[in-house]
């Protein structure tokens, strides 16, 4: 036999007969709450339309400065303004993508339309 397996058989059982208590902690659960700091930092950077992710991206480090300090129901608040900037962001460039598309394709189109017409009427081009 091993001298610690030998050692630790010759101790028993525990003398003492008092019950055993037991002590629970309870640790509470932070709630999750979203800053949003990534979408609000991609729409900085590439949908910036009306400075909206700027003040978007500021709204979410407040959140995540309140969410630091323990304040939820003010990380909460802020999230959810950087939540609807963000959105109205992301719309709003879109549309305007869009309709610069639409723009550009109608124009290209005209101007094909206009070449045509201008080889047309003057056949020594």
């Amino acid at each position: 036999m091993v001298k610690e397996e030998h050692r630790m058989a010759g101790l028993g059982a525990p003398h003492s007969t008092a019950p055993v208590s037991s002590t629970v902690i309870t640790i509470p659960r932070d709630t999750a709450v979203p800053d949003h700091v990534v979408w609000s930092l991609f729409n900085t950077l590439f949908m910036n339309c009306c400075c909206l992710g700027f003040v978007a991206f500021a709204y979410s480090v407040k959140s995540r400065d309140r969410k630091m300090v323990g304040d939820v129901i003010g990380a909460q608040s802020y999230a959810s303004t950087a939540k609807c900037l963000n959105i109205f962001a992301l719309v709003l460039s879109l549309l305007v993508t869009v309709l610069f598309i639409i723009l550009i394709a109608t124009g290209t189109v005209m101007s094909l339309q206009a070449a045509a017409e201008m080889i047309k009427n003057h056949p020594g081009y």
